[in-house]
């Protein structure tokens, strides 16, 4: 399985985006819809409609790369979030391509403790 830099940024787009779409067309939506530069240490997210099929870009310091993974049964779970651009960690990235769904996750409570002295 693929597995992107632990330093990259992840900026999934909210919206689901037209797949005919190419590196150019991707990198100016990164720039003009996004507000993001195409160039920065990052990978930026993007779904189908269907949620089947989920492109990912990022720019490796020579050229624009594009991934593209395509469910033959399943559907991709997109976060729920009121934002246009979701911003995780990329643990969180290859937990949706590995078909988890985020939004269920609940993390556990933090809790303060004190010591009797």
């Amino acid at each position: 399985m693929f597995r992107l830099g632990a330093h990259l940024q992840v900026y999934l787009h909210g919206d689901p985006i037209d797949f005919r779409a190419g590196i150019d067309s991707l990198a100016v939506l990164v720039q003009e819809t996004m507000a993001l530069d195409p160039f920065a240490p990052a990978a930026f997210a993007f779904c189908n409609r269907r949620r089947d099929r989920m492109k990912v870009l990022f720019f490796d310091r020579s050229g624009f790369v594009p991934v593209l993974k395509r469910l033959t049964e399943d559907k991709f779970r997109w976060p729920h979030r009121q934002e246009a651009i979701v911003r995780l960690a990329t643990e969180q990235l290859h937990w949706i391509l590995d078909g988890i769904d985020i939004n269920a996750m609940i993390r556990h409570p933090v809790r303060q403790y004190q010591v009797a002295g």
